[in-house]
């Protein structure tokens, strides 16, 4: 039988670094057995190039909130595609999706719209450092990642390439820890522009740890920037600075906005985000230009999705997924006396989970082999993004895949055969120094 998806993935890797154009795509990512490529998808199903079905909870790292190929999502966009996809000036629905995040994100007064998350992170820390005239930057240590640009990633392991005066200006702070932003600012007063992070991701901030940060921000001259690309339109509405009930300076969105198509969104203070436009008389801030920031069809998509989340009341059905979830990998896990291998944390609405070896550490052998035989079964499951798509019936089938896997794992422990019950490499962290 001929396999189709190894002819499509052969053929990508051969003009693709790494194969795919996001590496937490990778092959390195998941087992040998893993559909290397991805022909179609419908709801909360996928399928690959040989035909076979997944019931997908990773939903295209978090973007696809409603579900794929969701049709009033798609009526909208093929609307939209009609009158055409981007123009010499801007389009009307520009201004719509603008004034339709002012509305419901606490911090936006003004909003500038990109392709990407790490477009509008980077163009976040631009603005800070032309509003305040310092250069550092302070991000959390937590977060797993901001952006692509050499800000970010030249203060990660993988920073080849990155130089090392632009190294030097990227600081980290622990998040919990008031303590540990103090330091920095004692030690580099009156040089740190901004503070950059994800306000609310699988950790849960102490007691008026956001508002610390905050009024430590405005007491220093610094500008507090929210990281909400992953958050935002999950914890709530208007994100987690409305869940929270603590506003930050300047965010951003992407992912969920659009329900997989290509639109992010910086969103501020009018004091900061003029100094990106044309109406003001002090020297220009060449903020972010991008000419596909308009394109028609990517914003008529996120007005749908964003008029849909609110109009279903999806936020809450988003928690109600993730709790289910959660309550049943711990109940499987018990069941199948895992629970001191088993982790499952952060918020209803964005899960995490992990499996972890002896010393209470994440391991990657133990995850292969969940991957591998979840995927076996038909469920693809590297992380938990809820989506609209996902119904009590698709998490109890999902729970009886995990529940059967997790009593193969229990045997593999119990013999001391966990890599050998693994077929192919063992999975690999995106962020790692060597291949």
């Amino acid at each position: 039988m001929v396999d189709l998806n190894k002819i499509y993935s052969d053929r990508a890797a051969r003009y693709i670094p790494a194969g795919a154009h996001t590496y937490s795509k990778g092959a390195d990512q998941f087992p040998v057995n893993a559909p290397s490529v991805i022909e179609r998808g419908d709801g909360c199903y996928i399928w690959d190039a040989n035909g076979n079905q997944y019931t997908d909870f990773a939903m295209s790292l978090g973007t696809v909130v409603l579900g794929h190929a969701y049709q009033p999502v798609l009526e909208t966009v093929r609307t939209e595609l009609n009158k055409g996809v981007n123009f010499v000036r801007p389009s009307i629905i520009e201004g719509e999706l603008a004034e339709l995040l002012c509305d419901i994100i606490p911090c936006a007064e003004m909003v500038k719209l990109a392709k990407h998350g790490s477009d509008v992170t980077t163009g976040a820390i631009k603005l800070a450092r032309a509003y305040t005239g310092r250069e550092r930057v302070v991000r959390c240590s937590a977060d797993p990642f901001n952006s692509v640009h050499d800000w970010f990633i030249g203060s990660t392991v993988v920073d080849r390439g990155v130089p090392q005066a632009v190294k030097d200006l990227t600081l980290q702070f622990e998040y919990n820890n008031i303590d540990s932003l103090k330091c920095l600012f004692e030690q580099f007063p009156n040089e740190i522009a901004c503070i950059i992070f994800e306000p609310i991701s699988f950790i849960v901030p102490h007691d008026g740890f956001l508002q610390e940060v905050k009024d430590l921000c405005e007491e220093q001259g610094a500008i507090l920037i929210f990281d909400e690309v992953v958050s935002g339109f999950r914890f709530a509405l208007g994100g987690a600075q409305q869940y929270s009930g603590v506003t930050p300076h300047l965010a951003a969105f992407g992912k969920a906005m659009a329900n997989g198509f290509s639109v992010s969104a910086l969103a501020g203070s009018k004091e900061i985000m003029q100094l990106g436009g044309i109406e003001h008389e002090s020297e220009r801030v060449f903020l972010l230009s991008t000419t596909h920031g308009g394109e028609t069809h990517s914003i008529a998509a996120a007005i749908k999705t964003i008029n849909t989340i609110k109009e279903q009341n999806l936020i809450e059905h988003f928690w109600h997924v993730g709790k289910s979830l959660k309550l049943g990998i711990l109940k499987a896990a018990n069941n199948s006396e895992l629970s001191n291998y088993v982790h499952v944390g952060g918020y209803d609405c964005k899960p995490a989970f992990a499996l972890l070896n002896d010393k209470g550490e994440a391991c990657m052998a133990m995850r292969t082999l969940f991957l591998q035989e979840t995927i076996k079964r038909g469920l693809m499951m590297p992380y938990i993004v809820p989506c609209l798509a996902h119904t009590d019936e698709v998490i109890d089938h999902s729970l009886n895949i995990i529940e059967d896997v997790f009593s193969i794992i229990k045997t593999a422990l119990d013999t001391g055969s966990i890599e050998k019950k693994i077929v192919g490499p063992i999975v690999k962290p995106v962020f790692r120094k060597f291949n």
